[in-house]
């Protein structure tokens, strides 16, 4: 039967609700019959995908449409056009079936498909007999949704695809497309309104900005080494071990000699050496996903599963990880599933609807980033996340995620003032749909996973963040994070070493405080990026006095910090007393090395690392009570602070802090037992840039005590001779 010419109109010009129903080859009753939109052939023979004539199909609209009977089944296409003197082939993407299921669809719907990220975006495939791409996206509002891209001349009326009616996916198979070629969806709403062109949620590639498209890839081609090391972690409680982590933005932690940034490769070959001679356990990187604006650092991501073509491809992202894991180091990435940015090309209005996000601005916009918040309560959006957390983890080997701004997601309230939000059910300000969204990425990553952390930057005292998710029920709030950034000693500690010390004594409770809570939640001590950046300053300039007190400052700081029960982290550039607040838009100022003082600091850093990984005092009880205990809690006049770390068959180690320039002789420390107690480290070390006082290596106790020599703004750490 011959289809109206709306049908055929609407066909031409890509709008029609089903093209699968008319183009490609269909049985009828006078054998099977094959249409085509072929524009700028006048002739068109079809053949089997194995090089059998079929037959021609005649021309039926000047715009490009050819149809008529072939021999055989319906089976896949290919057509041989020629126009004049040229010719060329065309497999026909209409002549082939659906690649997805009904399995994918049940789960999808159902918002359980653990594997979306093998569904969905453009998958390299071989198919009834042809290779190819297969594109799908989620559109479930949309009226028509059409692929574009450099192969068809981003021309909507060429490639419509097929929508899956029950979950709202459209997808088509092109064959013969290879990696490489740039492509969008071409959406229009369910008011008829053609979207801007829209980037695909789950591509695996895209253009360098201020490019916008998605890249077709092919499945990842890399020979892992890393067992051991996925297998160590796996095997081990994280809260015992060493966890010392390198917080590194990629794009300027150094430039190459024209000032661009460093591939993959070349960060490799200069980071993963660096990061093991300074003892740090991980590297985190901030955000490595595709984002269109450099000053966002990546917090406004527009490409969750692409590695930014900044740094290279994804294969030199793999390469990266594999080469830090052989090497003994894991590799953390800052991942933003509390908003995203509402960039045309993105997933703001998707469909022409409110689809990722909330429709209510009170529910959908966040005030302090102006960007968009997930709907956390849609289930497929919580699973376009959760897949996205899986995915980092298998393709990639990451060893985890730190979740940034977890805060912002668990209030409904948070940064808005009165009557700009909506309560919950109860009344209360709790978003429930995001804790179950947290509570149910957290469940996924662990219990497919072994070895795989995550970490929330979380600055409230919502509690249970680092309880496990298995318990409780729907109003549950532990979210089961493996750690929790401690934002209260980072705020209490700063604030207390940028005071003169001869106010300090007035303040003592902003270094013993922390310990009420430090056993509450397993914590990670984190100095990052956000204290250095937006007039801020960096961690050296925060710290009183003048530039020599400045520097024994932060030695004490830091010494202090990493004798504190807690997993550490430092940005970088803070290892060696970086002068300057941090810039992306260039490399830190590695020259400063050149200073005696800056190297200094940065080999005390150093050798903080490996003290700390190599006394299990040191980092065995950081998640435990009974790994602390206060030695000098009280001495507010002197600014001196003293505990011991222990762990079970450990010796302990006695951490003591003279947070004043007055250098103490003769200092009563009690000590649990009675011997020589060697000195491990001495922040005043002339070695590191101090003035060299201290305890000549050792000190003795006698009778419950040792008589200790305080250096001054120092910290030193001492443990009893074997």
């Amino acid at each position: 039967m011959k289809p109206p010419k709306a049908a055929i109109d609407a066909l031409l010009e890509g709008t029609h609700a089903d093209p699968f129903s008319l183009l490609g080859p269909h049985r009828g009753p006078a054998g099977t019959f094959a249409r085509a939109i072929l524009p700028g052939a006048a002739t068109v023979e079809a053949f089997s995908l194995a090089g059998e004539a079929l037959g021609r199909l005649e021309p039926r609209d000047p715009r490009g449409l050819f149809e008529g009977a072939i021999s055989g089944a319906p089976q896949p296409l290919t057509y041989r056009c020629t126009a004049g003197a040229h010719s060329w082939l065309v497999t026909d993407p209409y002549s082939f079936g659906s690649v997805l299921g009904p399995m994918d669809d049940f789960f999808i719907a159902e918002g359980t498909h653990f594997r979306l990220f093998d569904k969905l975006g453009a998958h390299h495939i071989a198919h009834e007999g042809a290779e190819g791409m297969h594109f799908a996206v989620w559109a479930p509002n949309a009226r028509h949704v059409s692929l574009v891209g450099d192969f068809n001349d981003w021309d909507g009326r060429r490639h419509a695809m097929r929508r899956r009616a029950d979950t709202g996916v459209w997808e088509i198979f092109l064959p013969d497309i290879a990696e490489g070629r740039a492509y969008k969806y071409r959406i229009t709403g369910p008011d008829g309104t053609v979207q801007p062109l829209k980037a695909d949620p789950f591509a695996f590639a895209a253009e360098l900005r201020p490019g916008t498209a998605s890249l077709t890839t092919v499945p990842l081609r890399h020979a892992w080494g890393d067992a051991a090391h996925r297998a160590y972690w796996a095997a081990v409680d994280p809260r015992k071990r060493p966890i010392a982590i390198y917080e590194v933005h990629a794009g300027s932690w150094q430039r190459d000699a024209q000032g661009w940034f460093l591939d993959w490769d070349a960060l490799a070959a200069r980071l993963i050496p660096y990061v093991v001679d300074m003892g740090f356990t991980h590297i985190e990187f901030l955000p490595i996903f595709e984002h269109p604006y450099d000053p966002s650092w990546g917090y406004q991501t527009t490409g969750l599963y692409a590695p930014s073509a900044r740094f290279g491809d994804a294969g030199g992202f793999a390469r990266f990880v594999d080469g830090a894991h052989r090497a003994g180091v894991g590799v953390l990435i800052d991942w933003v599933p509390a908003h995203f940015p509402t960039d045309a090309h993105g997933l703001a209005r998707f469909d022409g609807t409110a689809l990722y996000e909330h429709e209510d601005p009170r529910l959908g916009f966040h005030p302090d980033w102006n960007t968009a918040i997930y709907n956390f309560g849609r289930r497929e959006v919580a699973s376009f996340l959760i897949n996205n957390a899986l995915f980092w983890a298998e393709r990639f080997h990451v060893d985890g995620l730190r979740v940034d701004a977890v805060a912002s997601m668990l209030y409904r309230d948070y940064s808005r003032a009165a009557g700009d939000w909506i309560p919950n059910d109860q009344g209360g300000r709790e978003n429930w749909e995001a804790v179950r969204f947290l509570r149910e990425t957290n469940r996924a990553a662990y219990g497919t996973h072994a070895g795989f952390v995550t970490i929330a930057e979380e600055s409230t005292a919502w509690p249970g963040v680092t309880l496990p998710a298995c318990d409780g029920g729907e109003r549950a709030t532990n979210l089961g994070f493996g750690f929790k950034w401690n934002m209260g000693f980072m705020h209490d500690t700063l604030r207390y070493m940028a005071r003169d010390p001869v106010h300090r004594r007035w303040h003592h409770n902003d270094i013993t405080f922390g310990l009420m809570y430090a056993f509450a939640e397993n914590f990670v001590l984190a100095l990052s990026h956000d204290e250095v950046v937006h007039g801020k300053g960096s961690l050296l300039a925060k710290m009183a006095g003048d530039d020599w007190q400045k520097f024994a400052n932060l030695r004490a700081y830091y010494a202090l910090m990493w004798g504190y029960p807690g997993k550490k982290l430092l940005f970088m550039g803070q290892e060696f007393a970086q002068r300057r607040e941090w810039s992306e838009d260039r490399a830190l100022d590695w020259e400063l090395r050149e200073a005696p003082m800056h190297e200094g600091v940065r080999a005390l850093v150093r050798d903080l690392n490996h003290l700390y990984c190599e006394r299990p005092a040191l980092h065995a009880g950081d998640c435990a009570r009974d790994g602390f205990e206060w030695l000098i809690v009280d001495d507010a006049e002197n600014a001196v602070f003293a505990w011991l770390r222990r762990a079970p068959g450990e010796r302990p180690i006695a951490v003591i802090a003279n947070m004043t320039p007055v250098l103490h002789t003769g200092y009563r420390v009690p000590l649990p037992q009675d011997g020589i107690w060697r000195e491990l480290l001495n922040s005043d070390a002339a070695i590191y840039g101090g003035s060299g006082q201290g305890n000549m290596g050792q000190a003795i106790a006698r009778n419950g005590a040792a008589a200790l020599v305080l250096p001054p703004l120092a910290t030193i750490m001492l443990e009893p001779a074997e």
